[in-house]
């Protein structure tokens, strides 16, 4: 039977439990659906499944230290209490206990729980437990999919694959209540957020979906202060991305199970749902001719209603509450408003009227002075390897370095060189390269894919991805001085993919998706690298070959949209991943075929691009004014959430459509050109760095600048600086680097 360590995550704030949940005092602790706390309740129904072997883990914040030890001691139970010094979402917080676990007891399986879901039956959630162990000890991460009662907008859901333990097809965000009901009668289910899996299995898929995440927790491991039964996590946890379990490791991993449930099950996340829970009400109160209302008073207060329904009072010292219980959800709103009675420094962004060519000087001015001096410095060490995440102070912090990166970087500043720049492009290339290839290279002449922070391989498999941007990062070196990069070197790295890949169709790719687009299109951009560097005629082949294949295979003929996934025979992929569409691929293929087009006088390749453009525009989100992640070929939002990097994209294609076709046309190009320079400035800060993923609210996850985003940053400035220069010769000047 399994070794099972309960954890119990308590870092979650209620904000939609205003004013009864504060900072100082969030829901978990608070009794709200009977006389104990939720933290309590949850504590009584996950030790028994500990038995002798395990334990029971606590993750909490260290303000809340002595809360959580005395309501222990109130219930008589004892757990380790790892305490964060600062909150840095559920990924940390899970990582942590992860790595505890799997330093006593590597085949150990943790049990991951809210600390604040009310479950009334505890005999049923651990028979679901233990039944989802069974998978999890496989190798499987299991998640408890609640069986919905009605449709609702307070949960996120999960599509399994088919009934029982199934596999997630996929997790999808918090619907209105139209989808909502669609998602019900299609077979969805509530996501419970708890999670059951191996500790090492967790911990390695953290360890590779998000840099520097398993760094900075493994340190603050190290550097922990241990007192009694608490460990207090050292400063390098508040280091790590501050991102949820859901974007850093379920959405993206191939091993998320579900295990549908049917006890009752709520998260009480609002006061509707407390008052559901039919506990909710607390303190002296007197109805007259009123019905289905809440009521907690604090000590001391009386509350009277007379002929009200439906209606939440919510009393504490301090503040009153008054809302409809329909309407609990939007008490988070109320709390927003609270906080901006406060004074708050802006976001950096430039105003929302300022011009293409304002901008794009702007943006020549931030490269030059902040961006290129930062990352040839504090982004690069003095052996020449260039650093994976800089914090938004500027600190290097220890992360996996991959091979992808190194190149990307290598490509940057030699494009920096090409385009003018004065800084110390040569030593920055120079050095790269020699590091790049003194750590990553095979005897093959293949570059391997990841390395340990210290330059100890990690992870050996050669992927098409990898060789691509290692092409790439040579062409653009050679294009700009030939001593630098030999054809040599990249012509044998290219005739080694070609050996290996089918005589016709696509080339395959390792891993999970081995039929996409993606990959190709990264060998696309190197092989046109390599045919503007002067390269044999190999590369025209290649780049022909893809394009055949992308114009054929990889865009839909009905709706002129990319895919990403396909089948063996190269057509779409079964489900979802088959309809997968991103907005940021969309225009970054455009870019490329209308690169293609131009230098070859296709207008097939040229109408694509324009069709893919037109494709991605319908992925720009008007409220917020960014390109999201991804849709479904239907035409559906898949991910509202917005990188950085579809907004480089969106503005080179933008910028080089302008500059390609006729003046009709031109003026849609430049005024989404505006709108895509003013998108990309939302992610741009002051010291060269920039923030990567807006959630739906408009706000950033708190996280480390990613070295990966300059090579998206670099190819849109020099698509501007091109195209604008053109169009406007009086901008030559502003736009130069040097």
């Amino acid at each position: 039977m399994s070794v099972i360590f309960p954890v119990i995550m308590c870092g979650g704030a209620g904000t939609r439990l205003w004013p009864a949940s504060r900072p100082s005092r969030p829901k978990q602790f608070i009794p709200l659906a009977g006389n104990r706390s939720l933290f309590q309740e949850t504590v009584d129904r996950v030790a028994p499944l500990a038995g002798e072997d395990g334990a029971l883990v606590v993750v909490g914040g260290a303000a809340h230290h002595r809360t959580i030890l005395e309501q222990l001691a109130e219930i008589g139970r004892t757990a380790v209490v790892l305490l964060e010094p600062e909150g840095r979402d559920s990924a940390a917080a899970m990582a942590a206990a992860a790595l505890w676990t799997k330093q006593r007891r590597a085949d150990a399986v943790n049990l991951f729980v809210a600390s604040d879901h009310h479950i009334p039956d505890q005999q049923a959630f651990r028979l679901a437990a233990e039944a989802a162990c069974a998978a999890a000890t496989k190798g499987r991460i299991v998640t408890l999919g609640v069986v919905p009662t009605a449709p609702s907008s307070a949960y996120g859901y999960i599509e399994p694959a088919s009934a029982g333990l199934a596999e997630v097809r996929a997790f999808v965000e918090k619907p209105d209540a139209k989808t909502a009901a669609q998602y019900i009668a299609n077979g969805y289910l509530w996501n419970s957020g708890n999670f059951i899996v191996r500790a090492d299995v967790l911990f390695d898929e953290i360890e590779v979906a998000t840099a520097g995440l398993s760094e900075a927790v493994s340190a603050a491991l190290e550097d922990a202060t241990v007192d009694g039964p608490s460990i207090f996590l050292g400063e390098r946890f508040s280091s790590a991305p501050k991102i949820s379990i859901d974007y850093a490791v379920m959405e993206r991993t191939q091993r998320a199970s579900v295990l549908p449930v049917d006890f009752e099950w709520s998260d009480l996340g609002a006061w509707d749902s407390v008052h559901a829970s039919g506990e909710g009400d607390v303190g002296l109160h007197v109805f007259e001719d009123s019905e289905g209302c809440l009521v907690r008073a604090c000590d001391g207060v009386m509350v009277a209603a007379i002929g009200v329904s439906n209606i939440g009072i919510i009393v504490e010292q301090d503040a009153v509450l008054v809302t409809d219980l329909k309407r609990s959800q939007d008490v988070k709103k109320v709390v927003e408003r609270l906080k901006q009675l406060s004074p708050r420094h802006l976001d950096f962004q430039q105003p929302k009227e300022e011009d293409l060519a304002d901008g794009a000087a702007r943006f020549a001015a931030w490269m030059r002075q902040s961006a290129l001096p930062t990352w040839c410095t504090l982004g690069q060490n003095s052996a020449g390897g260039f650093e994976e995440l800089l914090g938004q102070d500027g600190r290097r912090l220890d992360a996996a370095r991959r091979a992808r990166v190194q190149a990307r970087q290598i490509q940057v500043y030699a494009e920096a060189g090409r385009l003018g720049w004065p800084g110390p492009w040569d030593t920055a290339v120079r050095a790269g390269l020699e590091w790049l290839d003194a750590k990553f290279l095979n005897p093959d002449g293949q570059v391997r894919t990841r390395l340990s922070s210290d330059g100890a391989p990690l992870d050996e498999t050669v992927t098409l991805y990898d060789q691509a941007f290692y092409i790439f990062a040579l062409a653009s070196a050679h294009r700009l001085a030939p001593e630098l990069a030999s054809e040599d070197t990249a012509r044998a790295v290219r005739d080694g993919l070609l050996a290996q890949a089918p005589a016709q169709g696509g080339l395959v790719e390792a891993g999970a998706h081995p039929y996409q687009s993606n990959a190709h299109m990264h060998l696309l951009e190197a092989a046109l690298a390599w045919e503007e560097a002067g390269g044999d005629k190999g590369w025209s082949d290649l780049a022909d070959r893809i394009v055949t294949l992308a114009l054929t295979r990889f865009i839909d003929p009905e709706t002129g949209l990319l895919r990403e996934f396909f089948s063996k025979d190269w057509s779409p992929a079964p489900g979802l991943d088959g309809s997968l569409i991103e907005p940021g691929h969309q225009f970054e293929w455009s870019w490329l075929l209308t690169r293609y087009g131009r230098a070859r006088s296709d207008a097939a390749s040229l109408e694509a691009a324009w069709r893919l453009f037109e494709g991605g525009l319908k992925g720009v989100d008007a409220k917020r004014g960014v390109a999201v992640d991804a849709c479904d070929i239907a035409g559906g939002v898949r991910s509202a959430r917005a990188r950085l990097w579809p907004q480089t994209e969106w503005l080179k294609a933008a910028m080089i459509l302008a500059a390609t076709t006729d003046d009709a046309r031109r003026d849609l190009c430049l005024t989404q050109a505006a709108r895509a320079q003013r998108a990309l400035w939302r992610y741009l800060t002051p010291p060269g760095l920039w923030r990567d993923k807006m959630l739906e609210n408009g706000k950033f996850i708190d996280e480390p600048a990613p070295a990966s985003s300059f090579y998206h940053i670099m190819a849109a400035f020099a698509q501007v600086q091109a195209s604008l220069g053109a169009l406007k010769p009086s901008m030559k000047g502003a736009l130069e680097l040097r």
